[in-house]
């Protein structure tokens, strides 16, 4: 079946049948500005058409880290099988469930097909397809291995994703426990007390220190809410939004989660892991060190260790060895340290690195069963505390009524 595509904005795809030279029907799809542009297309091709039909894509979700992953997985595949770029190209982009990705992989394919090297079709969309990426497609291109880098770096980014799949599991159950704590408590404070407060308006006597308390926030609750709610959520929006964009807020708070005394072992665990195995990755593809400390930095997802790599590539340029430059950051665990000064000794630099990036990896998966096994007890006390505090408050002066009856 042939098959092309055209790099352009439209939306539109062309379904199509026709004979080829031998007078077999086949069919296809098509992008292209007009039914005109794909009749010369195919005519070009040898193809007479008997058939075309305008089809519009849908609009297609959002493409993540994790579509990319399996698209180099899947084009990795299809070359080490012998299936050729372009084709590769065709039979990925036809199978993917998501058209976003679809238009994508056209998009790219169409640079190839008028000549552009991959690496460059790559550099275009730095959206999806970082300088870590697109250095390692390069220098597969250039040393005629794309297939096994292409293959290499479908393992990190599913080692990589991973990693991040695991620490959003871990951190997902107690967010959405607060989160439903917080609900639970509101609406406690606005539609509950207020019925006890009246209840209690008729007992004409003092009520304990605990009872008023609660009253009193809840009172606060009623009068406030309506902008209290929506100015949480928006400090929350902003407040990750410039964590996001903001290089001061976005270091101060990388160098917060690192200390923090229950996720910061499991944060750095996953750093390091991420920091080796990129680093590992591109010195295996034949990436010059100081070259490869370009990407590890934003690789690892941490502004102080960003920081760090930067420091590490300047004295590295300077002569200095890789593992006396990451001792002198003074981030780094000495295990880190001694399987780098071994790798470079023994000239397995990459070997050493990648068993380094093994053991982490190992070790964040650990620490998010041991996590996820030390939250549940943790909540439950926290909201064991809130509920049943609330609770107490409110009844003590039914208790002390019993009490004078």
């Amino acid at each position: 079946m042939a098959t092309a595509a055209l790099r352009s904005g439209s939306d539109v795809l062309f379904e199509w049948e026709g004979k080829d030279r031998h007078g077999k029907i086949v069919r296809g799809e098509l992008r292209a500005g007009g039914q005109a542009q794909v009749q010369a297309t195919l005519r070009r091709q040898g193809i007479v058409t008997t058939k075309i039909k305008k089809r519009k894509m849908r609009s297609g979700k959002r493409i993540k880290p994790r579509d990319i992953a399996i698209f180099t997985r899947q084009l990795a595949t299809m070359m080490k099988a012998g299936v050729p770029l372009l084709q590769s190209f065709d039979i990925v982009g036809r199978g993917n469930p998501n058209p976003s990705v679809a238009r994508l992989l056209n998009d790219i394919r169409a640079d190839v097909e008028t000549g552009t090297s991959l690496s460059s079709a790559f550099r275009k969309y730095p959206l999806y397809f970082n300088n870590l990426y697109c250095n390692l497609v390069e220098a597969g291109e250039a040393a005629g291995i794309l297939e096994s880098i292409l293959d290499r770096l479908a393992t990190y980014m599913e080692k990589t994703e991973a990693i991040k799949s695991k620490i959003k599991s871990a951190l997902m159950y107690p967010i959405a426990v607060i989160v439903v704590a917080f609900v639970v408590v509101s609406i406690i404070m606005i539609f509950v007390i207020p019925a006890f407060k009246e209840v209690f308006s008729n007992f004409g006597a003092d009520l304990p220190a605990p009872t008023l308390f609660t009253i009193a926030i809840s009172e606060f609750f009623v009068a406030h809410w309506w902008w209290m709610f929506p100015l949480i959520f928006a400090a929350v929006f902003f407040f990750m939004q410039a964590w996001r964009r903001n290089a001061k807020v976005q270091l101060v708070m990388d160098r917060l989660l690192l200390k923090l005394p229950i996720f910061g072992p499991l944060v750095e665990k996953s750093i390091v892991a991420r920091w080796t195995r990129t680093l590992s990755t591109m010195f295996a593809a034949g990436v010059p060190l100081v070259e490869s400390l370009d990407s590890v930095g934003g690789a690892s997802g941490n502004a102080i260790y960003a920081q760090a790599t930067e420091k590490i590539q300047q004295e590295v340029s300077t002569g200095t060895s890789l593992t006396t430059a990451m001792t002198n950051v003074n981030l780094f665990p000495s295990i880190v340290l001694q399987m780098a000064a071994i790798g470079e000794e023994s000239g397995s630099l990459d070997h050493m690195l990648g068993k380094a990036a093994d053991f982490y990896e190992a070790e964040v998966d650990e620490a998010v069963a041991g996590l996820s096994s030390l939250m549940e007890p943790i909540i439950i006390v926290v909201l064991g505390v809130i509920i049943g505090g609330i609770v107490v408050s409110m009844y003590l002066p039914i208790f002390q009524l019993g009490q004078v009856v």
